[in-house]
């Protein structure tokens, strides 16, 4: 972080009554919620990025057994947020497949869900680096990047500073300290500029926000929204740790 980045910055954040964080990226209004999702209530949007479908199944063909519900327990977190909120577009912001053999290994009730979740709403799928061909048999449009809200939504951050960018890629965790010790959770991570969505996956893991992937990607200190059973909790970066 630079000394512009280091200085103290006040967020303009508020806790909702279900536990999501509402901030402001941009000009946008955005709900961050407790399950990894984002919310856009403007567009009636909702956004999760890297699921990585099937990573359970890609493991077990190369000899590394993993219980292989990664999908299924994915596609129901998925399931939840959409009855919840009933958005009127699911945007799944990229690498929403591990790989691009995922699709064919889906079982028949797994990609019903996906239909089911397609159904009577807009569905986009946003291209990433492990599934970059997008869906064949499963409907939805699909995108290298588009806008909602003021946002640029894409799957990888563009070097640099990126005002209004959202993206995921980084699968961003927390280190949060405290005086009883830490606790690892995935997060997002802003700086009110751009933010960064966690991984949506049950397999997809997390790389600490303070891992030099970050290093150059917020104009200040960022905030973190690490994911808690029912709520997201806004820490500041000085209450951050490495692993």
């Amino acid at each position: 972080m630079n000394a512009l980045a280091e200085r103290a910055f006040a967020y303009d954040y508020a806790v909702a009554e279900c536990g999501s964080l509402r901030v402001t990226i941009g000009a946008a209004q955005a709900m961050l919620r407790a399950s990894g999702a984002l919310w856009l209530a403007a567009e009636r949007a909702l956004v999760v990025a890297d699921l990585h479908l099937e990573k359970g199944s890609s493991y077990a063909s190369r000899g590394q057994m993993l219980p292989p519900y990664d999908t299924r327990e994915t596609l129901r977190r998925l399931a939840a947020e959409v009855t919840a909120l009933t958005p009127a577009i699911i945007v799944l912001l990229g690498d929403t497949f591990h790989d691009r053999s995922s699709e064919d290994r889906l079982a028949a009730d797994d990609a019903q869900r996906l239909r089911d979740l397609a159904r009577g709403r807009t569905l986009i799928w946003v291209v990433g680096n492990h599934d970059a061909d997008g869906p064949r048999a499963l409907p939805g449009e699909v995108a290298d990047e588009l806008s909602l809200c003021g946002l640029i939504l894409r799957h990888e951050p563009q070097a640099g500073l990126q005002p209004r960018e959202v993206a995921g890629h980084l699968h961003p965790a927390a280190r949060v300290r405290a005086t009883r010790g830490s606790v690892r959770r995935r997060c997002f991570i802003t700086d009110a500029e751009r933010l960064i969505l966690p991984a949506f996956g049950a397999y997809a893991g997390g790389l600490n926000v303070r891992d030099a992937a970050f290093a150059g990607l917020f104009a200040r200190s960022p905030l973190a929204g690490a994911l808690g059973r029912d709520r997201v909790h806004a820490v500041g970066w000085r209450s951050l740790g490495p692993d």
